[in-house]
């Protein structure tokens, strides 16, 4: 059953929301410059009845002086005047002009009907060009509400990524053919833009670049500032994208490899700085307030986190000193609001990982009455043009600032009317979140729990409404979940577990609200899901969120690591549903060093039997050990494992109590949450896969994949295990070749023998296939969602030449995430890579008991481990241990 579904509607992906976690002023392509439509304007006024074109020209009057509403009111009226009197083509500019308006108050939702509109007027009356370029504006449109697919397939066609391609009628072909150098440069410049917030940069730089040179070519400063602008936010994202990595690579303990992205994330930021400095000095040159301001915005948190230098410490000095100035400059508009707001908090240098909204990150004192004064001035001028979101927002940012004071009464104030802003405006509320979870924080401080709790508590309500909209809307929120996000629930979870462990409460009481956190945990794990993926699809529970209502079966227990701030608790539900939970005895950042080293010794082998368990004995002590009793008590024979944090990336069957491995008790399994698990057991009749394998050498992203010999073999007994399975080897292995033979045929299980690399960045998660190449973690979740209902009829994936990096602990959200989105039911992979003969006998051993319909997949997995450990050849961990199941363990 399968336990996403997509969207069609449009969300509501909106500017302020985008604003909130990484602000740069992008300077979006309009296909005429404003002075044409302008005089269009004015011609439309002369050729109307007398009082729709003093309506029209009453709307140019409010739109100029940024009184956009006002130009929304009178310019309906006017179109109701033109419908009446039937005159399709003054309708259609006064669509152009509302459609502009709206998008100007960041309501790009409202302005799409208009588009759409327009754009239907001008092909019926043949007016090519003008269908091209508002193609371009109505693809931008998509793009700010986080619909960029839909934007690709306006502005050149689904999915392309050459520029030579592009389908017909699509913007760009039209630009073409139309010999409109002006609307190419917009379309190619959107159509970067759109790349780009698809996290897809490469393709962005070359159509970006493309953009720029047209834009030489007719001499446009206009659009090659916007070229250069979206350049450097390209190479933006890339430089986040290796801070990132280089960051993970540290915490692993990868020195090497931490300075390698380090390094490249360094020169990602050189090349931004340089497209950034050459807009600033075009905007400079044709007095463009509003572009030099931007300009300047993107460079002050690249200047602050370079390493001083003549090269950035003045023009950093600079930039802060003329920001304001230009800032004075700018007329009342809601990115003026978002530019002060940005400017409060560029007052103090930045990393590339504190850069986005946090609640723990306050200004140094010395600089927060400047901060102050810049988002006073926010908050008078967002009241002034009566636009609730970006008030919210500057109202929230001044309420954060007295947090950080301590002044909890004028902090809460503030909040509270940010609050309240949020909700005058429907699209608005995405950002009510923030507001909620910033009261939450101030209660706590002030140690008002109960009040904390509920503000928390709407908080998290209020995210379950807008959450897919939030992650889907710019892949950069992927870089800024932990800030903006995670949080939220995280805290939550901790002020409950505070007041349930080692409470005297009612044993009813407490059983609720360990009920509660593991539900405020379960909504984590869908958020983590969905912005790890990135799509436009909504998880949905499995089991509607009601997780003390699902039946385990007999003789399980489940394990939740749920990792807190400085300290870790552990959940059990036992069997009957009795919990028992304890924080364990140990800071998180020494949990972390041991889980990486038993990660290490599990997966090194000094010799070929001898294995030292004392580290294994450690991590059993604190996680098993104080509930054996219970376990015995209770009769307990498969434990599941709902992993927290850096757990996920350590094999629970290695555990050791001192005499025997955790696997030689119990049969194990791990899933990223019970409210995601099919309790469904599957019939064992007819049991057959289609087994893909690549036994070759390969080269993908100039690294070297060393040829998998055994594959063969593997497939082979595969074959000889499950009769009727289809093979398909090497060269022959192909997304295409997959997607047919899921079309022709669905076997119960999917077999997979080959390298797979899985780590915290989907872009760097994959699947070698044949030929040389590679199957994307997202490109096989959309090949295996593509043949629709035929992939729900797959209950097993195997996967048998994985690894994930030491460390890393979200690499097991591509393994488990592509089986939890497509509706498959179980997934079986290794965390490392191991020798291909010892693969060979798990498998065997592996389908061979998965036959036996007595047996759980769970109880098979323990079966073919144990047969490993059981022979001399393959009884170091390393050989057994990787390989976990994930998701039902029936």
């Amino acid at each position: 059953m399968p336990s996403q579904h997509c969207r069609s509607r449009f969300r509501r992906r909106l500017a302020g929301i985008l604003f909130l976690c990484s602000f740069s002023l992008c300077l979006w392509w309009g296909p005429l410059p404003p002075s044409q439509w302008q005089a269009q304007w004015g011609a439309v006024a002369t050729a109307q009845a007398p009082n729709a074109a003093q309506l029209v020209q009453r709307g140019v009057s409010h739109y100029q002086t940024g009184d956009f509403r006002g130009a929304i009111e009178v310019w309906q009226a006017a179109l109701a005047l033109e419908q009446t009197a039937a005159d399709p083509a003054n309708a259609a500019v006064i669509r152009e002009n509302l459609a502009r308006a709206y998008q100007k108050l960041g309501q790009f939702e409202q302005a799409i009907p208009y588009w759409e509109a327009v754009i239907a007027y001008y092909r019926q009356a043949g007016h090519g060009q003008a269908v091209g370029r508002l193609l371009t504006e109505q693809a931008q449109a998509q793009s700010r509400l986080g619909q960029h697919r839909q934007a690709i397939e306006l502005l050149c066609g689904r999915h392309s990524r050459a520029e030579q391609t592009c389908n017909r009628g699509s913007a760009l072909q039209i630009a073409r053919e139309q010999q409109d150098r002006l609307g190419q440069a917009a379309a190619l410049g959107s159509l970067g833009n759109a790349y780009r917030l698809s996290a897809e940069y490469l393709p962005a730089i070359d159509y970006l670049q493309a953009s720029l040179a047209v834009a030489d070519q007719i001499g446009s400063q206009d659009y090659r500032a916007s070229a250069l602008n979206s350049l450097g936010n390209a190479y933006l994202s890339l430089a986040k994208v290796a801070y990132r990595r280089s960051n993970s690579a540290r915490q692993r303990g990868d020195g090497p490899e931490a300075e390698r992205f380090q390094t490249e994330a360094q020169g990602r930021d050189s090349e931004a700085r340089l497209n950034f400095q050459n807009s600033l000095r075009l905007a400079r040159a044709q007095n463009q307030t509003q572009s030099e301001l931007g300009a300047l915005l993107n460079l002050i948190p690249i200047y602050s986190r370079t390493k001083p230098s003549t090269l950035t410490a003045e023009p950093l000095r600079q930039a802060l000193k003329q920001a304001p100035q230009l800032l004075k400059r700018l007329p009342d508009s809601q990115t003026k609001v978002y530019a002060a707001i940005s400017l409060a908090r560029f007052l103090q240098p930045v990393t590339p990982l504190n850069e986005s909204f946090s609640g723990t990150r306050c200004l140094a004192p010395e600089v927060q009455p400047q901060a102050a004064a810049l988002l006073n001035q926010a908050i008078t001028v967002a009241q002034r043009l009566q636009d609730r979101r970006s008030e919210s927002f500057a109202l929230g940012e001044l309420g954060h600032l007295y947090e950080c004071r301590e002044d909890y009464n004028q902090a809460l104030n503030l909040t509270q009317q940010a609050q309240w802003a949020a909700n005058q405006d429907l699209i608005a509320r995405d950002s009510l979140y923030l507001w909620q979870w910033q009261a939450g924080r101030i209660f706590r401080k002030q140690n008002k729990i109960p009040d904390a709790i509920t503000a928390y508590e709407q908080a998290v309500a209020s995210l379950a409404g807008v959450r897919g909209d939030i992650l889907g809307a710019n892949r950069d929120l992927q870089f800024d979940f932990r800030d903006t996000v995670e949080p939220v629930y995280r805290e939550l979870a901790e002020l409950k577990l505070a007041q349930t462990i080692r409470s005297s409460a009612e044993p009813e009481t407490l059983k609720q609200n360990l009920n509660s956190v593991l539900n405020t945990m379960d909504s984590l794990r869908l958020a983590e899901l969905q912005n790890y993926f990135g799509d436009d699809c909504v998880l949905t529970g499995i089991n509607e969120g009601k997780l003390e209502q699902i039946n385990l079966g007999p003789a399980t227990a489940v394990f939740n690591t749920i990792v807190l701030g400085e300290r870790t608790a552990i959940v059990v539900r036992l069997p009957g549903g009795e919990q028992k939970s304890i924080w364990l005895n140990v800071d998180n950042a020494q949990l972390r060093q041991e889980i990486i080293r038993l990660r290490r010794g599990l997966q090194t082998r000094t010799s070929l039997v001898s294995y030292d368990p004392r580290q294994a004995q450690k991590v059993y002590d604190w996680l098993i050990r104080p509930f054996i009793a219970d376990l015995a008590r209770t009769q307990v024979k498969t434990l599941v494992f709902i992993q927290d944090g850096i757990f996920r990336s350590v094999p629970m069957a290695a555990l050791h109590d001192g005499q025997q491995f955790l696997v030689q008790q119990y049969a194990i399994a791990t899933t990223l949450s019970l409210n995601l698990t099919d309790m469904q057991k599957s019939t064992r009749q007819g049991l057959r896969a289609l087994a893909f394998g690549v036994t070759q050498e390969s080269v993908i992203d100039g690294q070297l994949f060393s040829a998998l010999t055994n594959v063969g073999t593997e497939i082979e007994e595969v074959e000889a295990q499950l009769p009727g399975s289809r093979p398909v080897l090497d060269n022959e292995f192909t997304r295409e070749r997959l997607q047919q033979e899921l079309k022709r045929s669905v076997d119960p299980i999917l077999h997979i023998a080959t390298h797979g690399k899985f780590s915290s960045d989907p872009e760097d998660t994959f699947l070698v296939a044949g030929q040389n190449s590679k199957l994307t973690i997202n490109e096989l979740d959309r090949t295996l969602r593509s043949v629709g209902r035929e992939t729900s009829g797959i209950d097993l994936l195997t996967l048998t030449a994985c690894e994930t990096g030491v460390g890393d602990d979200r690499a097991i959200l591509g393994l488990a995430g592509i089986a939890v989105q497509t509706g498959i039911k179980s997934a079986l992979a290794s965390l490392w890579l191991i020798d291909d003969e010892a693969t060979v006998k798990f498998v065997n051993e592996f389908y061979q008991h998965l036959r036996d319909p007595s047996l759980s997949k769970a109880e098979a997995v323990r079966a073919a481990q144990q047969a490993l450990l059981a022979s001399r050849e393959y009884a170091h961990p390393s050989y057994w241990a990787p390989f976990i199941l994930i998701g039902s363990w029936l």
